[in-house]
């Protein structure tokens, strides 16, 4: 069992995180006034001293728990901190994204550091603070206090001495509108919407006092987004979740070139290294050495990826301006539609960022040269062939992280087919659900080009939304029977977890055609080729084919579809 503290913006995001996993755990906030919906976790609300949480974490059987409370919750850092040492429980660290200091704002450790020599305040270090900064109004200072609109925080901040002209509201969000010589500010980080309120002072003209936020307890293990604590979380306790998460080949490209440009630069070998993802979280990768390049093993996790194990090398030589190159086993580039023109590297435009935000810190531009010992003979796996990239796997990732059997990520790549098919110069694309039934259609088009036939897997809604948004002119759509069953009752996602075959809507088809067969020993959609009269076959097929028509056509307002019905033999049916 897993016991978070939240109550904040970082609190939500791991709720967001656990509820991906299969295991249970409580929530807890000390107000119980954020709302937060749990499906697999039970909520508790009010504070726990020590003897609380020990006695709670007993009963409970905690085994880890995710600290994402405020920054400045210090009693709470502490307190947990104590109780996990007494029980031997992991603390994972659900940190936030904080900006650098800059040389503009006064950084102070406590509110004594506050200069004096300030004729008005706005406050917004939140309404436990307004105690602490009372003895400033004994000596002349005026202070507003910017406070939450809430009745408890109102009835708080009366009862600490503070009066109703000299409270404001969060009403207008980061907005300033109180004429103030400086303004106290809590690094709150990115979640706390610290950057839009320094902006907002500096354009007032506001001299800008930060408190610093404390130090966490050494022991913590922290992250600072949710790849992190997901991974961090399967680590410790792995039953948590079914499926375990893996790296993108762009991180691992990304991990390598930072651990070879730290060697490069600074003559280090460190066993894991920080690397920035998209989303601005850091997560930490191993890494390997060898003669002239750091490298780092692909880990898939449970995703079914063909390129897990695979090693990804980078080898890093100073610039003037940073190059990207391909070595042994990745691919070239040889038809439009991609990032970039052929002739070049498959290195998609999101590693190539990634790799160039992760190693621009060290003060200057390099030349990246990835390759892959044995990309060649996995790519020949891969979809590489068929987008026309030859000679080896390619390095990709958007996210940077790969989510075991991840939808997103196969959807990316039939975005990708389609668009390759769109730059191919045809108006025609041919969507088919696998080999097989590509076989079948294939002959029907003989004059298309390779690019112009996409598989979709089960996702055939989303590749009819992907063709409208890319304005492609004719779809054709080929289906066997098990996927246009599903299909014709609506499922436009036809995966076994959400979409299985409807007898009663196939006795209903099979009525309206005047063909009312006994299907109650039907076990797979197939076994209906041999069991309708061959008299009636066509019609059935159409009659299939009218109610996917039915389900397709609205993705497509702009562009015109066919659907062809194949079955085991190839025999394919259109209306």
């Amino acid at each position: 069992m897993l016991l978070v503290f939240g109550g904040t913006t970082e609190g939500r995001k791991a709720v967001e995180v656990l509820e991906e996993g299969t295991g249970a755990y409580y929530y807890s906030t000390k107000t119980g006034e954020q709302d937060v919906v749990l499906h697999h976790g039970q909520r508790i609300d009010g504070a726990m001293d020590t003897e609380a949480m020990l006695n709670f974490c007993h009963v409970h059987d905690i085994r880890l728990i995710v600290d994402a409370a405020h920054p400045f919750a210090q009693v709470l850092h502490q307190t947990i901190a104590c109780v996990a040492e007494k029980l031997q429980i992991p603390v994972i660290r659900y940190e936030r994204i904080y900006p650098p200091r800059t040389n503009d704002i006064l950084w102070i450790d406590n509110y004594q550091q506050i200069p004096r020599n300030i004729h008005t305040l706005l406050a917004t270090t939140g309404v436990q603070s307004i105690a602490r900064l009372k003895p400033f109004e004994d000596e002349g200072m005026r202070i507003i206090y910017r406070i939450l609109p809430r009745e408890t925080s109102i009835h708080l901040a009366h009862q600490q001495g503070a009066t109703d002209d000299q409270l404001c509201f969060y009403e207008d969000g980061q907005k300033i509108d109180i004429e103030a010589d400086a303004i106290l500010l809590k690094e709150s980080g990115v979640s706390g919407g610290f950057i839009e309120k320094v902006d907002a002072a500096r354009k007032r003209g506001m001299r800008i006092i930060v408190l610093k936020r404390p130090a966490m307890p050494t022991s913590f293990l922290t992250v600072n987004g949710p790849h992190g604590l997901r991974r961090e979380i399967e680590h410790l306790v792995p039953e948590f979740y079914p499926l375990h998460s893996g790296l993108t080949t762009g991180t691992c490209a990304t991990a390598a070139a930072v651990a070879a440009a730290i060697r490069l630069t600074k003559g280090d070998t460190p066993d894991k290294v920080p690397v920035i993802l998209p989303n601005g979280e850091t997560i930490h990768v191993a890494v390997a050495y060898g003669d002239g390049y750091a490298s780092v093993f692909k880990e898939a996790g449970d995703d079914p990826d063909v390129t897990n194990g695979l090693e990804i090398r980078v080898c890093v030589d100073k610039a003037r301006q940073f190059e990207f190159l391909g070595g042994e086993g990745v691919g070239i580039i040889t038809l439009p539609g991609f990032d970039y023109p052929p002739g070049s590297p498959a290195i998609n435009k999101a590693p190539r960022e990634m790799i160039r935000q992760n190693i621009e810190p060290f003060g200057t531009a390099f030349k990246v040269t990835i390759s892959v010992p044995r990309g060649a003979e996995i790519a020949l796996r891969t979809f590489n062939p068929r987008l026309g990239i030859e000679g080896g796997i390619s390095i990709i990732g958007v996210s940077g992280i790969v989510k075991p059997f991840s939808e997103e990520a196969f959807i990316d790549s039939i975005r990708k087919c389609m668009t390759i098919a769109k730059a191919a110069d045809t108006d025609c694309v041919v969507i088919n659900s696998g080999g097989k039934s590509e076989r079948f259609v294939r002959s029907l088009y003989p004059n298309l080009p390779r690019q112009a036939f996409v598989e979709y897997g089960n996702y055939i809604g989303e590749t009819l939304r992907i063709a409208s948004e890319l304005k492609i002119p004719h779809i054709v759509l080929g289906v066997m029977l098990g996927k246009a069953v599903k299909l014709a009752a609506g499922h436009l996602d036809t995966h076994s977890r959400r979409a299985t075959m409807d007898k009663d809507f196939i006795r209903e088809m099979l009525h309206e055609i005047h063909c009312d067969i006994n299907i109650d020993n039907l076990t797979l959609a197939r076994e209906l080729w041999e069991k309708i009269p061959a008299t009636q076959l066509n019609a059935f097929a159409k009659n299939i084919i009218t109610h996917c028509e039915t389900h397709c056509r609205p993705l497509l307002p702009q562009g015109t579809l066919t659907i062809l019905l194949i079955d085991d033999e190839g025999t394919i049916y259109e209306k």
